[in-house]
């Protein structure tokens, strides 16, 4: 099941890891704070890279550029979380070239 962050909104977090986890249905999450709280896996772009990228931005209209000509920039950084909890409790074996892979492994 690939759960998508635009597709369930905050407060209905819980209830969909739950149904996951009663149809012992692998699910793949938009965000981090998924797995934090049951969730098997998530795979999202890092959170804080945009703000980076906007510094950026900034500093090239302070200095003078056009904000018309600047260049949508797309994530090219993302991270991986896995709850091995989670996976255990699945019934779930996790490659360790998966594991090696992982930003983040959450016992």
């Amino acid at each position: 099941m690939i759960v998508a962050g635009d597709g369930v909104p905050q407060n209905q977090r819980h209830p969909s890891i739950a149904l996951a986890a009663a149809h012992r249905l692998p699910a793949v999450y938009s965000s981090r704070v998924y797995v934090a709280d049951g969730g098997l896996i998530s795979y999202s772009p890092d959170r804080s890279e945009p703000y980076r990228l906007a510094a950026g931005y900034v500093d090239r209209i302070l200095k003078g550029d056009n904000p018309a000509d600047l260049p949508v920039q797309q994530p090219t950084k993302f991270e991986t979380v896995i709850n091995l909890k989670t996976a255990r409790a699945l019934g779930f074996e996790i490659p360790a070239s998966v594991f090696a892979r992982a930003d983040e492994v959450i016992e």
